[in-house]
């Protein structure tokens, strides 16, 4: 699949084939492709928590809303991912060096997630992202450290039906030539 067919093609799904599993390799595949995102000095400080086991994925659901337990009844895998906290956009001493401090984490970690995302349809592989969701729980669930912002849940797994493309604006509704 060329590039801009990639792009087109990728869809949030939220119905998933449960019989047809994610494997760890698959996973592993995805995070190096997201790895290769630009991060603030090469800081790199996206974290990747895999939920494939049955029981820690009943569990990590738990920390999801409502509708998002539900969208992800089929899933066997769940990357819940985080950054390390005031470090990207922050000095070597802690200092952060413009107003957005740690948003400059999210902004890197959102640039990784959106790889994975285009490289789980490249590998035929479908995906949602999920910000509905209790960090605290998650947190406690997968002994992620307190050093780490949790940003989102990505559910991975295999469509059970086409989704039709959601209208986008226009570039010309969007950008100002300067």
């Amino acid at each position: 699949m060329n590039f801009d067919d990639v792009i087109h093609a990728r869809r949030s799904i939220r119905t998933y084939d449960a019989n047809k599993k994610v494997s760890k390799a698959q996973i592993l595949e995805l995070i190096k492709a997201a790895q290769q995102a630009p991060s603030w000095k090469n800081s790199q400080t996206a974290r990747y928590y895999a939920v494939c086991d049955e029981k820690k994925l009943a569990e990590v659901r738990q920390g999801l809303a409502l509708q998002n337990q539900i969208v992800t009844k089929d899933v066997n895998a769940l990357l819940v991912t985080t950054f390390v906290k005031n470090r990207s956009g922050f000095t070597r001493e802690g200092i952060p060096e413009n107003e957005l401090g740690n948003g400059w984490g999210c902004y890197d970690l959102g640039l990784q997630n959106a790889l994975l995302c285009l490289k789980a349809t490249d590998m035929g592989l479908d995906t949602v992202i999920l910000g509905l969701r209790d960090a605290d729980a998650l947190r406690k669930a997968l002994n992620i450290p307190e050093t780490e912002d949790v940003g989102a849940v990505i559910a991975v797994g295999y469509r059970t039906a086409d989704v039709p493309a959601p209208k986008r604006k226009e570039p010309e509704e969007i950008v100002t030539f300067c």
